[in-house]
């Protein structure tokens, strides 16, 4: 068999390239987002972030955060079974979800639902964090191909193969998840998301008592296994030795017919479950609420910062010193309410949409009023 080179189609000053260049330190252009990323708010924020079942107080139940450590340790096999750059695939595959909205694909959907615009989808508000979002709206000023690769990275999409696309892209104006990455680091992070998030689902199922494993079809149990590191050992090995022969990266056709068999099955066996779909309803129902409240708090007080602070309401007095914190950005941008609403609901993980809701529409104990100032009921005492 005669492997491949792998040899990346664009220059390596674009992929390097910054929105504020800089000098490069020891730890190599790839290493330093890496670092960017994992010291930023964002990410902190991922451990109480759903990745498949809602608000787990399990705690060997997979969240968001052990996801994308999933996607970086599974692509960094591949990578080096491939002889690509690891620093990239790592530092793409850390960043990708760090636009994902409370419960998971439920609070994706429901952002959607609620856009009267170009729509919700993390992969873009993921680039959108990285870039103005992060740092009190100063980014984290991430090269090119990592920033690339996180656009591009759609875990929904289930080719049997990929490869770089040559076109060099606005990134920043791209507005579809309809984009493939440039690199071939970025190729190995898409697909290794889908192997990251498969097994691994399955067994959380199997833990939570949806999903019996014996009910796991013949054809799928004797192909990829019926464990989750027996399907990650089977598809990593599949995707290094089929993509050295082709020089593109993907799957033999017999892997990718049983991983599409396996996504049918976590469809109909565990993403459809009616446990997870009556949940699902209430999450929805949290992010409506807060969607229409914070959209009511700011028709009410505006860019009076002091007024938020004044309000009764916890959510109210943060969301407007997330305003007043923010405000160097969105004075550039104009204040667009629907994407400010966004911004800070995605940015919520599960616990603090649920709490935020809670200390709306139910008072805390009678105790825990010490730090409520009497002006704010000034009225009641005229």
């Amino acid at each position: 068999m005669v492997e491949k080179r792998f040899i990346n189609p664009l220059s390596e000053e674009i992929y390097l390239s910054r929105n504020n260049q800089r000098k490069e330190d020891i730890r190599g252009p790839y290493f330093r987002d890496q670092t960017a990323i994992i010291h930023s708010m964002p990410f902190r924020r991922l451990k109480h972030k759903t990745q498949f079942f809602f608000t787990p107080e399990n705690d060997h139940i997979c969240t968001r955060i052990e996801h994308v450590l999933h996607v970086a340790s599974i692509a960094a096999t591949i990578c080096k079974g491939l002889g690509l750059n690891v620093d990239l695939a790592q530092a793409i595959a850390l960043g990708h979800d760090l636009g994902h909205p409370p419960f998971g694909h439920t609070g994706e959907e429901m952002l959607n639902e609620l856009s009267t615009e170009h729509g919700f989808k993390h992969e873009l508000h993921s680039l959108r964090v990285v870039d103005v979002l992060a740092r009190n709206g100063q980014g984290l000023d991430l090269t090119y191909a990592v920033r690339d690769g996180i656009l591009s990275h759609c875990g929904e999409s289930f080719e049997q193969w990929i490869e770089p696309t040559s076109e060099v892209k606005k990134l920043s104006s791209i507005t579809n998840r309809a984009t493939y990455p440039t690199t071939y680091e970025g190729c190995v992070v898409r697909v290794s998301d889908k192997i990251a998030y498969l097994g691994r689902d399955l067994e959380d199922a199997v833990m939570a008592g949806l999903v019996d494993i014996t009910k796991l079809p013949e054809n799928i149990a004797a192909g990829l296994g019926t464990s989750n590191g027996e399907m990650i050992d089977i598809m990593v090995q599949d995707v290094i030795n089929w993509s050295r022969a082709s020089g593109k990266i993907g799957f033999s056709k017999q892997t990718h017919a049983l991983m599409v068999d396996l996504k049918e099955f976590n469809y109909q066996n565990i993403y459809f479950h009616h446990k997870l779909l009556h949940y699902g309803h209430y999450c929805r129902r949290i992010i409506r609420l807060l969607y229409g409240q914070l959209e009511q708090t700011f028709h009410n007080y505006g860019l009076e910062f002091a007024k938020y602070q004044k309000s009764e309401f916890p959510l109210e007095r943060r969301f407007g010193q997330y305003l007043e914190d923010m405000q160097k950005l969105y004075n550039r941008e104009g204040w667009p309410l629907q994407q400010i609403l966004y911004d800070y609901i995605a940015g919520m993980t599960d616990q603090y949409a649920i709490k935020m809701v809670r200390e709306y529409f139910i008072p805390e104990p009678i105790d825990s009023f010490n730090d409520i100032s009497p002006d704010l009921y000034r009225w009641e005492y005229k």
